[in-house]
């Protein structure tokens, strides 16, 4: 099953309250459309670049390049979003009235963007998203999120690689 389908069905199930959704029918819709908007587009790009940075048994430029241009495009519609650029006001969340609430948007969206190291990109890459990356930041300080995602569930590349050296070996074969 998809992360997107999972965060879905429990919000339906588990969560009578929309604590991490809308009973507008207008914010659901936004959230809806981040939700999808990562899970159709950035997951995909970012997914595809780590493979090919991390994974691939070549050195494939033109992979490498295409999804790091794109999985920074959508880093670049976050940023825009995240900024207020069109509203005048900055958000701290993605979906919801106002500044935002934090929702299934962030919570299907976070995971993979907080993962820009492992992706590739430089702190000088990110410089150009400081609203991404202080949404990152506010993200990663709830207590719920630091129990959930601390350090020792964290990925560095180093490790990605001695893995695909041993116990992955074969699994992209």
């Amino acid at each position: 099953m998809e992360t997107s389908a999972e965060l879905l069905y429990l919000l339906k199930v588990a969560d009578r309250n929309d604590t991490f959704g809308f009973t507008d029918e207008l914010e659901r819709s936004q959230c809806l459309q981040w939700l999808f908007f990562w899970h159709g587009g950035g997951a995909p790009n970012q997914g595809q670049l780590n493979f090919f940075n991390i994974f691939a048994k070549e050195n494939i430029p033109y992979a490498i390049d295409r999804f790091r241009a794109e999985t920074l495009r959508n880093f670049g519609v976050l940023e825009v979003h995240l900024s207020g650029k069109y509203t005048g006001e900055p958000r701290e969340y993605l979906a919801g009235v106002g500044k935002g609430k934090y929702s299934v948007a962030d919570i299907g969206t976070w995971p993979w963007v907080k993962g820009w190291k492992l992706a590739g990109f430089s702190e000088d890459d990110m410089r150009a998203f400081p609203y991404l990356m202080a949404w990152i930041e506010r993200i990663e300080r709830r207590p719920a999120v630091q129990r959930g995602a601390g350090e020792k569930y964290e990925t560095n590349v180093d490790v990605a690689k001695q893995a695909n050296a041993g116990d992955l070996k074969g699994i992209f074969e």
